[in-house]
């Protein structure tokens, strides 16, 4: 196998902020990380179009270094409809409780992956990673043409392997210990639980492909950041150590949950999108996660009105809490002072290792 390449010098640090959907991942926050020497991430994904180039615009406007957006893939068309059904009237007392209609399951299934793209490559950025599958070649190929640095998530080696003959430029190794959604190129039910931790998956993937990697999967310290480094990485991406950020998009509740004593443990669950994320365990995970049918995205749309209803009564046990399983290690600084920490902490690891 040849020699893997380096990442671009797109920052001053391989610290890469996570790209979280839903609202963690905005222009305050990619522009802070990136005027401390970091990698900061838009996030596309349940976005419209419009409101997705809005936060790049604004981003600009805060921020003259290299950012990244992340694009969801759209899934195929294999949920069962009856599923979804069965799954909605056992939502009924959620209903009931939070008083509001659950949501139309068929609001989108490829949300505006198409118009993304061509906003993309109309108006090109300089890194776009995809999640959830690995684009075609023509795509990927269009992205380079662009001048667009492209990264496609993986969570085992056959999905590096795919992305690396499809083009793209990089692999965003993604563990077990994520938070948030896994980002596997299929979603398979009989897997649900099984899966490499990073430090296992990592080095699998730095003898099967050449292309810069970028670790994910529980990194909230930068002892972490240089074990990854070590074991082949080229950056560290971290998303739950930024979510408690002022700078963070996140809920208050769902940034004091992190810490909460109350929520002890993560687990990965369908229950809220209908596909695989790691979250803190509440009340709606415990009582609704072991009849979630396997149906992204329609199961988001289902539930959405639920998770927002739940946020606005304040009331942490019906929202997707995502967190990794190193939540407990948030600290509550500002996404610049987290840099440096970071950077502070990992080159400390290095001289102790040296």
């Amino acid at each position: 196998m040849a020699a893997a390449a380096n990442l671009p010098k797109f920052s001053a640090h391989p610290i890469v902020q996570a790209p979280m959907a839903g609202g963690a991942a905005n222009p305050r926050l990619a522009a802070a990380v990136a005027a401390s020497g970091g990698f900061g991430f838009l996030a596309a994904g349940y976005k419209t179009p419009e409101a997705m180039y809005e936060e790049i615009r604004q981003l600009r406007d805060q921020s003259t270094q290299p950012f990244g957006v992340n694009v969801f893939l759209p899934q195929p068309a294999a949920t069962d409809p009856s599923a979804v059904a069965v799954y909605a009237e056992q939502l009924a007392g959620e209903e009931a409780w939070y008083g509001v209609p659950l949501g139309d399951p068929e609001a989108g299934l490829d949300d505006a992956y198409e118009a993304k793209v061509a906003i993309l490559l109309e108006d090109p950025v300089p890194l776009v990673s995809f999640t959830f599958g690995c684009p075609a070649r023509a795509v990927l190929d269009a992205f380079r043409k662009a001048g667009t640095y492209t990264v496609v998530t993986a969570t085992t080696v056959a999905e590096a392997q795919a992305a690396e003959a499809a083009g793209a430029d990089a692999v965003c190794v993604q563990g077990m210990e994520a938070g948030g959604h896994r980002g596997t190129h299929r979603d398979e039910p009989l897997l649900d639980g099984t899966g490499d931790g990073l430090l296992a998956l990592l080095p699998q993937v730095r003898e099967a492909v050449a292309l810069p990697l970028t670790a994910a999967g529980g990194l909230m310290r930068g002892g972490q950041v240089a074990a990854v480094l070590a074991a082949g990485a080229d950056a560290a991406q971290l998303g739950t150590a930024f979510l408690v950020c002022p700078e963070s998009g996140a809920s208050p509740l769902h940034k004091q949950a992190l810490t909460d004593p109350v929520f002890t443990r993560t687990e990965m669950t369908r229950a809220f999108s209908g596909r695989p994320a790691r979250g803190l365990v509440n009340r709606f995970v415990r009582e609704h996660g072991p009849y979630a049918p396997p149906g992204y995205p329609q199961i988001h749309h289902l539930t959405a009105p639920l998770r927002k209803a739940a946020a606005a009564a304040g009331d942490a046990q019906g929202m997707a809490l995502w967190a990794g399983q190193g939540h407990r290690l948030a600290r509550e600084e500002s996404a610049g002072r987290l840099v440096e920490l970071l950077v502070e902490e990992m080159r400390a690891a290095r001289e102790v290792a040296a």
